[in-house]
Order: structure tokens, then sequence, then C-alpha cells
């Protein structure tokens, strides 16, 4: 730039060409390593943008402030990567900035060496101006790229991943020039070492190593790993390390892998179980390059690192044993045990949730698992009692993955019954300790205790339509054809067929198959993600299948269930209200009423067992309506549900064979 204001010591147009041109070398010379000459001078512009300009004497010779002109940028790139080195090598400006940084000022070294070696030339006075440009042309694109990078990361305060992303970035984009894309390729090499370290060691040992937060996996250290029996969401597994944005492009496509061998590491430490990637020559990560060998290491390190967690799980602290376990209980496989407590809770379980108390039902359920087969399971100490405070289908509006689901359907008017007893609310929960929690997180417990109050509630009503049919049985020896007790206990017969048809479903039709599904997958599961995956669509599956998240049956099945309940504990007042205890002093008109004489009963009179008749006749007409209905909707909806198919000919078989009798 030719400026007539500055002023000069003494104008070169004094000189003749062959001196301005000895002048010119020596201010240029200067120039090159940033230090201004007697008639080239350098003025550095501040702003939002830096820059760098020379001035020369505007009487100095055409043609050789043209060729000055020519090397003026590489004097420039000099300077502003001079002035990057000296303020990115300062601490807060990360690892990755100081790696490139040094290996700028490598670069600035045998750049200062050269210009040493040409000012010797000069000094030998075997160079010209010509000569000098020529010099300069090998490094003058390599210094210029250089300098575009490190003015777009000024600009933006680049450092981490993002100025290996620039690199990389520039280093494609001047893939037609070899020389400086080699440069480029080398520089990020040496910039990205200090990146590879904290990745290095984070994969092969499940540290975070990143004193100045750049590397692209972020560590919440408010969540710890015993809010997992807590917190429906699970949060910890899915959020104590999570990916950041300003992922490295050459880690992008691997990067949910890289996350994933350091949380499996983490968890093993967490165990107690100190484990670390067995090291190797070929293992080290300080570099990447085309040949991909870093991402090979990055596999076999979470091939370990899975493979090492799914055997401490699975074998350690058995995993399939402690999920037997909970399906013996809270799915129901093993009945001795809850046929024992429903017997002896069943005062207890008689009363409304807020008077009940836990403490005594915990007691007799553990009275219960010491004196039946559930004794000899190491896990039953796990068990303990829960009694909710809202009924099933209330629990099931507010369950968290259910909500949406249910509010889709339609499903608005879930009503809380007016008065319901801990038999409604009654659930089994599981003690589930680290790492197995992992697996068995609040979430998936919460499902199966969903499971658990369905299947629990239609074993109770199994129990007491069997009770009514012992009733039934008791009154044999009379002759009841054609009376009211001869329809009540047709109609008894209808209602075990349906829970019994319902509960042969959920348990043979639903869980079994599906969970020698899910067993089966766990067998081949390659890690601990994979076990929570097949686990959950076990759980999901199962929910969907039982009805759970398909509220207009459900509602029908709770609705059967209840006139299947009413009609038990009336049994009782139907019986006796259609028999008649006869004193000895009666006479007696005939033979049959002799037989019943000895017996001490004899029915009532059709007349006056009317009421039981009509009561009788009223059940059977809402039970079969309710029925009929559940079946038609099962078959209809079969079509998209295909599942449903089984649990229609189980209820349309209930259906027909009550039908024929």
């Amino acid at each position: 730039m030719n400026l007539t204001t500055v002023a000069f010591e003494k104008p070169i147009g004094y000189y003749n060409a062959a001196v301005q041109e000895l002048i010119v070398i020596d201010d240029v010379l200067s120039a090159m390593v940033g230090i201004e000459g007697r008639y080239v001078l350098i003025k550095t512009v501040r702003g939002n943008k830096d820059d760098i300009t020379f001035l020369v004497d505007p009487s100095m010779d055409l043609a050789l402030q043209e060729l000055a002109k020519r090397i003026f940028p590489l004097c420039r790139s000099y300077l502003l990567i001079d002035q990057f080195v000296e303020s990115r090598s300062r601490f807060q400006n990360g690892l990755v900035n100081h790696a490139f940084s040094a290996a700028l000022r490598a670069l600035l070294l045998d750049y200062q060496a050269m210009v040493a070696q040409v000012e010797h030339q000069f000094r030998l006075g075997r160079l010209s101006l010509q000569g000098l440009w020529f010099y300069c042309q090998p490094m003058m694109r390599s210094m210029q790229a250089l300098s575009t990078v490190i003015q777009k990361a000024s600009v933006n305060n680049f450092s981490g991943s993002a100025v290996l992303n620039l690199l990389q970035s520039q280093a494609k984009a001047m893939a037609g020039d070899n020389a400086v894309r080699l440069l480029l390729e080398k520089m990020t090499q040496c910039a990205s070492s200090a990146y590879m370290s904290i990745l290095e060691r984070w994969v092969y040992e499940g540290v975070i190593d990143d004193p100045y937060g750049e590397f692209f996996i972020a560590e919440n250290k408010s969540l710890q790993k015993e809010s997992l029996t807590q917190d429906y969401d699970a949060k910890y597994w899915r959020q104590r390390y999570s990916l950041k944005d300003g992922i490295p492009s050459f880690l992008t496509n691997i990067a949910g892998t890289i996350l994933t061998t350091g949380k499996y590491l983490n968890v093993m430490r967490e165990c107690g179980h100190n484990v670390q990637v067995p090291p190797s020559e070929n293992s080290k990560l300080m570099s990447f390059g085309s040949n991909h060998h870093y991402l090979e290491c990055i596999k076999a390190a979470y091939n370990f690192a899975s493979g090492e967690l799914l055997n401490l799980i699975k074998e350690k602290y058995d995993l399939m044993g402690k999920l037997r376990s909970i399906k013996h209980y809270l799915l129901l496989d093993q009945g001795d045990f809850l046929v024992h407590f429903m017997d002896i809770a069943r005062d207890e379980l008689g009363k409304k949730p807020n008077e009940v108390s836990v403490e005594k039902l915990q007691s007799l359920l553990d009275l219960a698992l010491r004196t039946t087969a559930a004794a000899a399971d190491p896990f039953h100490e796990g068990l303990t009692c829960v009694v909710e405070r809202s009924s099933l289908l209330k629990r099931l509006g507010t369950f968290n993955d259910l909500e949406v689901s249910l509010r889709n359907s339609g499903n608005n008017d879930l009503e809380e019954p007016v008065s319901i007893t801990s038999l409604e609310t009654f659930s089994l929960s599981y003690k589930v300790h680290w790492p197995l929690s992992i697996v068995l997180s609040r979430k998936a417990l919460a499902k199966y205790q969903l499971i658990f109050r369905f299947l629990f509630h239609c074993k109770h009503v199994d129990r007491q339509l069997c009770g009514a049919w012992q009733v039934h049985q008791g009154v044999r020896a009379l002759n009841t054809r054609g009376t009211a007790i001869s329809r009540s206990s047709l109609l008894c017969r209808s209602m075990l067929k349906f829970i019994n048809s319902l509960l042969h479903y959920l348990t043979f039709e639903v869980i079994e198959p599906n969970w020698h599904l899910m067993c089966n997958r766990l067998q081949s599961a390659n890690s601990i993600d994979e076990v929570i995956q097949h686990h959950d669509f076990f759980l999901d599956k199962c929910l969907r299948e039982c009805l759970l998240l398909l509220p207009e049956l459900l509602k029908k099945v709770e609705r059967l269930k209840t006139m299947c309940l009413q009609y038990a504990a009336a049994t009782q007042w139907l019986i006796s209200s259609s028999i008649v205890l006869c004193s000895p002093e009666e006479p007696i008109d005939d033979l049959n009423k002799a037989k019943q004489r000895k017996s001490g009963q004899v029915l009532k009179s059709t007349t006056r067992s009317g009421a039981v008749t009509d009561s009788v006749l009223k059940f059977e007409k809402e039970f079969n309506a309710e029925l009929q209905n559940l079946g038609s909707i099962l078959s209809s909806s079969s079509q998209a549900e295909p599942y449903l198919a089984h649990l229609a000919q189980w209820i349309l078989g209930v259906k027909n064979e009550q039908n024929g009798l």
C-alpha cells in the first residue's frame, strides 16, 4: 500500500534501481519475520477481524514495488500465525489449541530457518528480489492456507472439536493442491493428538480426563446410580453420560459406540470390578488416518467392555435368576405362596387402602414365603408389599408411558370406583440393587406391578367364584331341578369358565410364550443395552396383550369381574333364601319331603323364592350381555390386534357352551 502520509527517513527514490533493490530485499527479509524495515512498514488494524497491511515508500521503483507486494501475503501469514500461536498457547484455550499451536510453532521454526538461509544468500551477494520471490514460492500457499484457518478459528473462538473439524474441512477444500493438503492433514494429526488421548482414556478406562470441556461426552455428576430404583425415567442410565454438540467429523459415525464403551466401563467400576481394556501396541489412539485403524481399536474396546459387563451381570449378579424370581412372584408363576397368603391375609386385604397395615401384610407375606416352596428361592427376601391408593384403571391413566396411549384411545372416563378395598390396590414390589437396577429399573418394576395387580385381582375373583361353587355343591343332595338354585349353579359355572379362560389366556397365551421368547433373545444379546431393549419389549408386549393398554376392552373385563364378585357375594343369600330348615313337628306330605326331612332341609315354595329367581335372572342377563359384547369387540379388534383372536376364541367358547347348557 502506498501512503504519502507516512514519513520515511529518506525517500528511497533518491537511490538508483540497483541500490533500491538491495534495500528492498533487506526490508522484505525483515518483514518476513515480522520486523519493520526502513521503507517497508507494518500496520496492524484492530477490530472484529484483525488484519495486517504493509506500507512502502511511494518513491520506490514500481517494478520493485510489485515484486515486494507479491511477497507481502507470506509476511502477513507469518505474523497472523505467530500471533495465533502466542494467544492460543494459554491454558484456558484448551488442549487441542495447545497441540495445534505447538505444531504451528514447529512450522514457524522451519519457516524461520528458510528465511535465515535466504538471508545468508543475500549476505553473500547471491540474491535478487526475483530470486527471493522464487525461494518463497514453496511456503506461500501453505502459509496462506494456515492463515485462513487460524483467522476463522480466532474470529469464532474455536476450541476442541471445532478446530479439528475446521482443519479437516480446509484440507478437503485443498484437495487440488497436494502439498497444502498434506500439510493441513499433518496439522490435523498434531492437533488431534491431545483429543485422542482424552478419547483413549475414555474407551480404555472409562475416565473423562477433560480439564477444558473439549470432549464430546458430558458427565452429569448430580445423577447417582441409586436413583434407578426411584426414577421412572431411568435418567441415570440415559443422562449420566451423554453426547454433546461438536463431535469431530471423523468420529461422528462411531460416537454412540464410544459413549457406550465408557458407560460400560464405568458400570463395572461402580461395581468395584476394576477392569481396563488390555493395551497393546496396535491399540493406541494417538492419531487417526485414512487407514481407519482408530475405528478398529474403538470397536475392539467396545466389544471387550460390552462382553465383560454382560458376563458380570449374568454370572456374578445372576440376572436370569433374578428375572425368574420376579416371574414367580409378580407374574404369579408359582401360586402356592399366593394361595396361602390370600388365605391368611383375607381380613387385612378386605380393608380400605387407608386403613390397611402394610407392616402386617409384610409379616403375613414373609410367613407365606417361609412356609411354601418359595422358601427355596434365594431371592425371595427381596419381595415387599405395596398398597396403592388408586384403582388399576386410574393407575394406568397416570403411568408415564401409557398416559399418551390411553388418551389417544379416547378413554376419558376411567372412573375411580366409589369404594375400593386393598384387594384392588394390593401389589408386590422387589428390592433391586446395582447393577441389576440398570435392567430392572423403577419403570420396569412398575410395569411388572401393573400386570401383577391385574392377575392378582383375577385370582381373587376366581377364588370367590370357587367359594360360590362350593356353596352350590353343598346342596346337590337336594332336588333343585327347575329352581333358582339350578339356574344359579349354571350361572356360577359360566362365570368360572370366563375367569378361568381369562387366566389361561393371560398365563399361557401371553406371559409364557413372551417370556420364553425374551429368554432366548437374552441368551444371544451382545450388550447390556440389548438386554434392556429385549426386557422392555417383553414388558410392553405383555402389557398390551394383557389388555392393559386397551382401555375399552379392559373396562369390559373389569365390569365382568365386578359382576362375578357381586354374584359371589350374593350366593350365600341366594341359597339360604331358597332353603328352609324344617322342625320335626311339621307334617310330611310325601316321600321326597321325608327324605329331605332327614337332612333337615327343604326347598322353599316357588312363590316364596320369586325374589331369588328374579335376582339370578338379573345377574344372568347382565352377565350374558356383557360377555357377548366383549366377545364381539374382541372379534372385531382381532384384525388390528391378532393376539386378541386367542382370547376371543376362549370367551366365545365360554358363551357357546353356556348357551348349549
